[in-house]
């Protein structure tokens, strides 16, 4: 009895503060629309306008166009925001401008905060590594609160993409290539943007990108056009959309591919049917950088043209066009466009910039003692150390070549060895490179005083210096040595026989990766390469840390190279970082979330394909009329997943808590996961489910959840995952919603390839 009044009470308490919340929100929102509807009835047209011109401070481009003449139109009320300005110093200044405008709007200010401000954390492919969703909410937390010290508000990220081609640069910027770990990760990253409450000082908007399928760009080539049938659209690549906004983004960004044949920044059906009307989204839509006037390019017309169609397709805010300030207003004289049009998105970006507190305060982020303290913290590199290290990912380590013994003599030999800039990565464009240690600079530290590093070039990082020169874009220059290729790698071969053991620091630049940094060929360049291949003939052991911005075509190093140690990008603390997992005071932990192919003629390559009517039947190699290569099998070199460690995992055989599920019912399904080695260290376990009959294909293998889990030597840990009907639905060829009944399997592993199996049904 005494229970049963217990939970009553409970529920009825829950009820109520339920409810109190929902009033006081409704309170709120009557409090905002009256304050935005009475502005509004003092705003002109061209204020109202004004208000939907997002411009560039300068500081940072993404284009060829910069914006000019900018303080006298924030002067007029021409401009809503402006993106690539920081410190609190010049904020504020351009702010005042705002405020002594007629009707004293205040900006909003936004950057690419991708992977962190000041302290920068690994890319976000390496971070989607760590299968650490706390740990990625807590990276964008850091994020948002450096960069609200500086003067910022807004934020475009995440970018939650969904990508199977790595030839395509960003997706270096991404979460991989699986919709639900990238619609898990999207989540995490908005509510650290954004916290509870974006009036607290310490969150910033966040600005989802790029809608939509940008991810599936033909060719991996950056801006190109997109097409894709509805079934994969709504079950594979909008999920991570929905899922960010669902988590409360403030606003989202458009892409530059078309789809359907009608470029998204124009795109009705995107961003009116879909966006507005199927997901109710709320926020406000920007373009990319001057995704307005390039429709002109993709044939929709002129400046004017373009600009009204992406007004009234739903795009809110111009990003440096500047289409919108300069020809809406002759639109609406001649009834292109109307003035519900224009009044719908200037009200949404006021609404915003009330969301976050700029009418209350417009100069509420420019404390100069907030960026004094709270920048480059001990604490947040500290953090980006210990992230840092969880995302490298070990893949390959024969005999036990790592961990590192901290005697001897080390060669460090590499391109990518004494270099700051090209540390933290890709889009991290606040990064102090001064304050960035050299990998050379970061082994030695941690290696102590009973190691010796000796270091060589050994090659320049791309044999065509115009190649090296598009690679290392951004200020991220690493100097030639002009000298014949064979007298570079003689040097680095007389220092690796001088040497214990060779640690090879080679790859991508950072710049490589990222925007506009597509290639055809994903392999480690042809100079590296034969300095790879010199020293592996010296007789010494070899461990490569192979610095990448997406997954790479190594099968040439996994057959000769005895350990491999994939460190991505890994931000302010990567040298560090580094060092640490080599000498083996971290395990690492890291799992691949793309797929690595053997070579590029695999691309597209992603697990969770379809089956064919002629599948290979689990052969390894060619079987003649199945779906197969003649010159390489169709297995990935590194699957989805996969990721070694120092330490050794044994899964026990799979239990069901029932092999029927129904309606409104859960079962469970759980291993025993043994840690065989002699270290402790994590294990990413993963969940996934085949739905064996359907009305329409289903892929042979789905990502279902996961879960990271830290055993000792010798312990074993039951793990168990909980399925419900609603885990087992996708979007049918009516695009409903459903879960249909019939045989299904489940599997459990350490990735997508290793698993073990056990079969459910799902009735109804």
């Amino acid at each position: 009895m005494k229970k049963i009044s217990f939970l009553l009470l409970l529920s009825t308490f829950t009820f109520h503060t339920v409810t109190a919340q929902a009033q006081k929100a409704a309170i709120e929102k009557q409090k905002m629309d009256n304050f935005i509807a009475n502005l509004m009835s003092k705003m002109t047209v061209d204020e109202k306008i004004g208000q939907l011109n997002l411009v560039t401070g300068g500081e940072a481009t993404t284009g060829a166009a910069v914006s000019t003449d900018v303080e006298s139109k924030i002067a007029k009320g021409n401009v809503g925001g402006i993106f690539s300005m920081t410190t609190p110093q010049k904020i504020r200044k351009t702010q005042e401008i705002a405020m002594k405008s007629r009707l004293k709007i205040p900006l909003i200010f936004g950057q690419d905060v991708i992977h962190g401000y000041k302290t920068t954390f690994p890319i976000p492919l390496a971070l989607a590594a760590s299968w650490d969703l706390s740990l990625i909410e807590k990276t964008a937390r850091v994020a948002a609160t450096e960069a609200s010290a500086d003067g910022l508000n807004w934020t475009f990220s995440p970018m939650v993409d969904i990508s199977r081609d790595p030839r395509w640069g960003r997706v270096a910027e991404g979460s991989g290539e699986d919709t639900f770990l990238g619609s898990e990760i999207a989540k995490a990253m908005v509510r650290g943007y954004q916290g509870n409450d974006l009036k607290q000082l310490n969150t910033m908007m966040a600005c989802v990108k790029h809608f939509a399928l940008y991810g599936a760009s033909e060719a991996g080539r950056d801006y190109n056009t997109t097409d894709m049938s509805l079934d994969r659209m709504y079950n594979e690549y909008l999920p991570p959309y929905k899922a960010a906004l669902d988590a409360g983004a403030g606003s989202i960004m458009v892409s530059f591919n078309d789809i359907n044949g009608v470029p998204a920044t124009a795109n009705k059906w995107l961003l009116t049917d879909l966006l507005r009307k199927q997901w109710g989204f709320k926020g406000f839509v920007a373009s990319d950088y001057t995704g307005v006037s390039e429709l002109i390019n993709h044939g929709l017309g002129d400046l004017q043209t373009v600009s009204a169609l992406s007004l009234k397709a739903g795009t809110d805010m111009d990003m440096v066009s500047e289409g919108f300030l300069t020809t809406l207003k002759k639109s609406l004289n001649e009834g292109k466009v109307n003035i519900a049009q224009i009044n719908n998105a200037c009200r949404l970006i006021l609404e915003a910039k009330y969301k976050l507190g700029l009418f209350d305060d417009p100069f509420r982020y420019c404390s100069e003692e907030r960026a004094a303290k709270e920048i480059l913290t001990p604490e947040n590199l500290k953090f980006a150390r210990e992230t840092a290290t969880k995302t490298f990912v070990l893949l390959k380590n024969e005999k036990q070549t790592l961990p590192l013994k901290r005697t001897g003599t080390i060669a460090l030999i590499g391109p990518l060895a004494n270099t700051r800039s090209n540390m933290p990565g890709t889009w991290s464009v606040n990064a102090d490179f001064d304050r960035i240690p050299t990998l050379l600079e970061g082994l030695t530290e941690v290696a102590g005083k009973n190691v010796k590093v000796l270091h060589a070039l050994g090659s320049n990082l791309i044999a065509d210096e115009k190649q090296q020169i598009w690679g290392t874009a951004h200020g991220r220059d690493i100097p030639r040595d002009n000298r014949p290729e064979d007298d570079i790698i003689a040097e680095a071969i007389k220092i690796a026989n001088q040497s214990d053991l060779v640690v090879a620091a080679l790859g991508e630049a950072s710049e490589m990766s990222g925007e506009s940094s597509s290639r055809t060929d994903i392999g480690i360049p042809d100079t590296q390469k034969k300095l790879l291949a010199a020293l592996i003939k010296t007789g010494k052991p070899v461990v490569l840390v192979l610095f990448a911005g997406r997954p790479m075509t190594l099968t040439w190093e996994n057959e000769h190279v005895p350990a491999i140690l994939n460190v991505w990008f890994g931000g302010v603390e990567a040298a560090r970082a580094i060092g640490d997992v080599l000498f083996g005071d971290v395990n690492p932990s890291g799992k691949l979330t793309m797929t690595f192919p053997q070579n590029v003629g695999q691309i597209p390559l992603y697990y969770s394909h379809k089956n064919t009517g002629r599948p290979l039947d689990n052969e390894k190699w060619f079987f003649r009329f199945r779906s197969n290569y003649l010159d390489v099998s169709n297995e990935p070199l590194y699957p989805f997943g996969y990721g070694l460690s120092y330490a050794t995992f044994n899964y026990g055989d799979l239990k069901l808590s029932s092999n029927t599920l129904k309606p409104g019912q859960k079962i469970t399904v759980s291993t025993t996961v043994t840690n065989t080695g002699k270290v402790a260290g994590q294990e990413v376990v993963q969940l996934y489910t085949r739905d064996l009959v359907g009305s329409s294909t289903r892929p042979v293998k789905e990502l279902k959840g996961f879960q990271k889990i830290t055993l000792q030597p010798g312990e074993s840990k039951m793990v168990s995952f909980i399925l419900s009907e609603e885990n087992l639905k996708f979007f049918n060829n009516d695009l409903k919603f459903v879960a249909e009944p019939g045989d299904f399997k489940a599997f459990i592993g350490p990735n997508v390839r290793d698993v073990k199996e056990i079969d459910f049904k799902l009735v109804k």
